[in-house]
């Protein structure tokens, strides 16, 4: 018999409820090429991909300077460790936040004042159990659910013990975005710069047929 979830849905800090007040889209930023498009798009929070190590001191500073939130993803840093010295890395040149999907660095983030981001990608239930389970210890200020489609495979009950939550992966339109957000989602993470600028009040009705969510497994 599969036990559900039992973690209760986390509030959302505070600095990223503001942050998504009008673009509830986090900006996968993939390299340095998008970068200019994201410095003037609306969109607050961005994660960033595939930058090595030499070129966040400079990237990161800047987008504080801009007013972004600035996630540093740690398992696609090239040359970045993963230990407790390269989170006080990213804290000192004025990161907000961490994204990996590594438990030990989730716990590690959060006495640095870091806010944290698990990432995990839901494949099957037995999946889905372990990742609620590392949830519940490592207890993240958000948990990036890929792909995002499965959230609506997802219970309700599911999705509270990974809440706040972000999807992500495969959202390509504002219809996923609404979808998304709909479905009990704090906001939705794309590479897709068109997105970047979607605002709350431009945003899609969702088809009630959208919402229907399966049983929770006994």
């Amino acid at each position: 018999m599969t036990r559900s979830p039992s973690r209760s849905c986390a509030p959302v800090d505070p600095r990223l409820t503001a942050a998504f007040a009008e673009v509830p889209v986090v900006a996968s930023v993939v390299g340095t090429q998008p970068l200019r498009q994201f410095l003037t798009a609306p969109a607050k929070v961005c994660i960033l991909a595939s930058f090595a190590v030499g070129q966040l001191p400079q990237v990161v500073p800047a987008l504080g300077r801009a007013g972004k939130t600035v996630f540093v993803n740690v398992d696609s840093s090239p040359g970045l460790a993963q230990d407790r010295g390269a989170l006080e890395f990213i804290k000192n040149m004025g990161a907000h936040g961490v994204v990996s999907t590594r438990l030990s660095l989730i716990e590690k983030g959060r006495p640095l004042g870091l806010l944290t981001m698990m990432k995990v990608f839901v494949t099957d239930r037995s999946n889905l159990r372990r990742s609620t389970d590392a949830i519940s210890r490592g207890a993240p200020d958000l948990v990036e659910i890929m792909p995002a489609p499965i959230v609506a495979r997802m219970s309700a009950q599911a999705q509270r013990a990974m809440s706040p939550s972000v999807a992500a992966g495969f959202v390509e339109t504002p219809a996923d975005v609404a979808l998304a957000l709909a479905l009990g989602s704090t906001a939705a993470a794309t590479s897709d710069p068109r997105l970047w600028s979607l605002r709350r009040d431009q945003l899609p009705p969702v088809p009630p047929a959208l919402l229907k969510r399966p049983a929770p497994q006994e």
